[in-house]
């Protein structure tokens, strides 16, 4: 995707030495673009914990060049170890994440330490890369949802939540990135963005992008989307996920389930975009076995903005006795999705759809 004219992608290799990191530092969005540079596996390892990169996309193919900055400083099997568990550590609920770390380590078991580097950096390389792919066709497949709808003559208005655009991924992104596609096709999208409390991702990144790339949007708070919905606004849903059971079970960020019920309740269609890395087979009950992030309780009670005077402030929007409690996400079960937005096509939300869809995966499935 580019901004203001220029190609990027959301991680790359520094241009100058090779082998250090840069990555788009969404903490600092939408008012100030800052490209930090990492260079070792702690700088990883708190970039995405501190969510300067955030995203079950991007945050494996973060965690892959931390083994590789890892390997570059020291490739014995102790620190192969301790890398793979110290960035495990930083997130609970994103399985790409897992998926990522487990892809680097069997890459890299087998060789020895001498080769480790160079082999940790192509296979960082082709997460990435494989990633940008896999958005792609992910679009393309939820392009023909979006051009069904446009067959009537009129806009498609679609509402999403958090943010599942290009930087929540290597490129592309993963739910903004049917809508992509049909802006780039010339077909009439608006997009209703929430503002995703408590931390805006929303508000800050999803409407950051989508006006880079000149997507008609509108910044809506979380508790609208259900008046909307009955207004006749919204003609679809489509949402990003961190982790999807066998099942269909979806896990995404904190209010998704509740859209998915006044989805259900107005007869609108809602659908998950995502890239098979985000399948989590060994799992079948959303609500029991996907591990809930549980942040801060500061992220809920203050707020980040811009004040009048220019300025960047942060503010405690509550009484300063009054606590917060501040789960990450929530999971909405299959029977409320109406589609699987993935690279090989779109399936129902259950275990014999994917299992059709991705046969490879059955024997993890029985695992």
């Amino acid at each position: 995707m580019k901004i203001d004219g220029r190609a990027f992608r959301s991680i790359w290799l520094d241009e100058t030495d090779h082998w250090s990191v840069r990555i788009i530092d969404q903490t600092k969005l939408p008012w100030t673009f800052d490209i930090a540079r990492l260079s070792n596996a702690d700088h990883v390892a708190h970039a995405i914990r501190a969510m300067q990169v955030r995203g079950a996309p991007l945050i494996g193919a973060t965690a892959a060049y931390g083994v590789a900055l890892a390997m570059r400083a020291d490739p014995s099997n102790d620190s192969l170890t301790q890398v793979i568990a110290q960035l495990a550590a930083t997130r609970p609920t994103a399985i790409n994440l897992r998926w990522a770390l487990e892809r680097m380590e069997q890459s890299l078991r087998t060789h020895p330490p001498a080769e480790r580097a160079d082999i940790a950096y192509q296979a960082a390389a082709a997460i990435c890369d494989e990633d940008v792919a896999t958005n792609r066709a992910i679009g393309t497949h939820g392009l023909s949802l979006i051009e069904a709808r446009a067959r009537s003559g009129r806009r498609v208005n679609l509402l999403t939540h958090c943010n599942a655009g290009w930087i929540a991924t290597v490129d592309w992104g993963t739910a903004l990135a049917p809508i992509y596609r049909a802006h780039d096709a010339g077909i009439d999208v608006h997009v209703y963005v929430d503002e995703t409390r408590p931390r805006n991702q929303g508000a800050s990144l999803t409407a950051w992008e989508l006006g880079k790339h000149g997507v008609p949007h509108t910044v809506i708070v979380d508790n609208a989307g259900g008046h909307l919905m009955q207004r006749g606004a919204i003609d679809m849903v489509i949402v990003g996920t961190d982790r999807v059971t066998r099942t269909g079970d979806v896990a995404n960020k904190i209010g998704t389930y509740l859209k998915a019920l006044a989805a259900r309740d107005n007869g609108i269609p809602f659908y998950v975009a995502l890239p098979s890395s985000t399948i989590d087979w060994r799992i079948a009950d959303g609500l029991s076995d996907i591990p809930i992030e549980e942040r801060a309780a500061s992220e809920v009670t203050t707020i980040t903005g811009r004040a009048l005077d220019g300025s960047i402030a942060t503010v405690r929007i509550v009484p300063k006795d009054s606590d917060a409690v501040n789960p990450a996400f929530d999971v909405t079960p299959a029977r409320l999705v109406s589609g699987l937005i993935t690279e090989l096509g779109i399936c129902a939300a259950s275990e014999p759809a994917l299992a059709a869809l991705f046969p490879q995966a059955r024997e993890p499935m029985a695992a």
